[in-house]
């Protein structure tokens, strides 16, 4: 169920249920030569539909501009400062809040939000309002280790069969010998176990890192299946616990 093909009469009676919504979260930045800008809140607004099937979760309107400075030097990349999508995040679910749905879920697609989503969650949480982050690829390591073939979390096997599943036409598969020529094969740069790193242009030529070739729509299929699968049992936990088991916990005597 997405709110924004929803009347507002509508809305009134799926928010009138209560329940856990759920906000997906994503980025517009590069992913390679191959793959859309938009890859990631694509990806993390799929996750949440897929979900929604299993359990009738509401899903929010797709967040898709994050935490992508990293980006910056390849053409398209869009940002936010850390503290402007934690504030903007705190936001949505104040205003969700006053429709009567406090339990919220949001569906992160983007590694780079993770910290500005954690720390919008424990402010929210104080305010007895209760969200936690679900990001899909760190919430199904086994699948995706018996799935994917090879490395590259970023533009590579992995992400590429996930848009191969649900928008096949976005993705450009002439351009992958390409995109391996100039990709790192890993994700980062470090000397001596420091993260050097610190731009995506620092150690990849072109924004990807690994090889999508071997990527196919039924292993994305898989992966987002089981994401969605995954987000619906931790819906289903979220939905069912009593509040106190949710509040933070009182002070020490």
């Amino acid at each position: 169920m997405e709110l924004s093909r929803m009347s507002w009469v509508e809305a009134r009676e799926a928010l009138g249920r209560g329940g856990v919504a759920l906000l997906p979260v994503g980025s517009t930045e590069q992913h390679g030569p191959h793959l859309p800008l938009g890859t990631d809140h694509l990806t993390a607004a799929e996750v949440a539909r897929r979900a929604s099937t299993h359990g009738g979760w509401v899903v929010l309107p797709t967040v898709p501009v994050g935490v992508s400075e990293h980006h910056r030097q390849f053409w398209g990349t869009l940002w936010v400062e850390p503290a402007i999508l934690r504030d903007y995040i705190v936001g949505i679910a104040r205003s969700l809040a006053s429709h009567g749905v406090r339990r919220l879920v949001f569906v992160n697609g983007h590694g780079g939000n993770a910290p500005a989503l954690d720390e919008a969650a424990r402010s929210l949480r104080r305010e007895g309002i209760f969200a936690y982050v679900f990001s899909w690829w760190r919430a199904i390591p086994e699948v995706i280790a018996e799935t994917i073939e090879t490395g590259g979390s970023h533009a590579g096997e992995m992400e590429t069969s996930a848009v191969l599943a649900f928008a096949p036409e976005l993705v450009d598969e002439a351009r992958y010998g390409e995109a391996a020529a100039g990709a790192a094969p890993e994700w980062g740069k470090r000397l001596h176990g420091i993260e050097v790193g610190f731009d995506t242009r620092d150690f990849s030529e072109n924004g990807a890192t690994g090889d999508p070739s071997p990527a196919t729509a039924a292993k994305g299929n898989r992966l987002l299946d089981a994401a969605a699968e995954r987000l619906d049992a931790f819906c289903r936990w979220l939905a069912a616990e009593p509040e106190e088991g949710l509040r933070p916990p009182e002070h020490l005597p």
